[in-house]
């Protein structure tokens, strides 16, 4: 974790996927995995409404990274997905997560 800025007394940290957590990040982590709940302090964190999250929506801003390839399909295949109307790539895209996630049980 590298220390990136700070202002108004408050200290910003950049994490970086590609460090590996020193020893002593990793001692902190398995101490708070040890703890109770009960014991967790949130007096300065208040507590929502029941209906916070009525219109929560998962994944809504998450965007899977995207590769270029080639591909070659049949030309009525094709036809198709562009009768669809624009963005025949996203189609595909679709229909084979669709299909991945059906293989993988979600």
């Amino acid at each position: 974790m590298k220390k990136r800025t700070k202002s108004n007394s408050k200290t910003t940290y950049e994490l970086k996927p590609e460090q590996p957590l020193t020893p002593r990040q990793k001692r902190d982590i398995q101490t708070l995995a040890r703890m109770p709940e009960s014991s967790v302090d949130t007096s300065d964190i208040p507590e929502l409404p029941p209906g916070a999250w009525k219109n929560a929506v998962r994944g809504k801003w998450y965007r899977p990274v995207k590769k270029p390839v080639s591909i070659r399909l049949d030309a009525d295949v094709l036809a198709w997905l562009k009768s669809q109307g624009t963005g025949y790539q996203t189609k595909v895209n679709s229909l084979l997560r669709q299909r991945m996630l059906e293989e993988i049980g979600k």
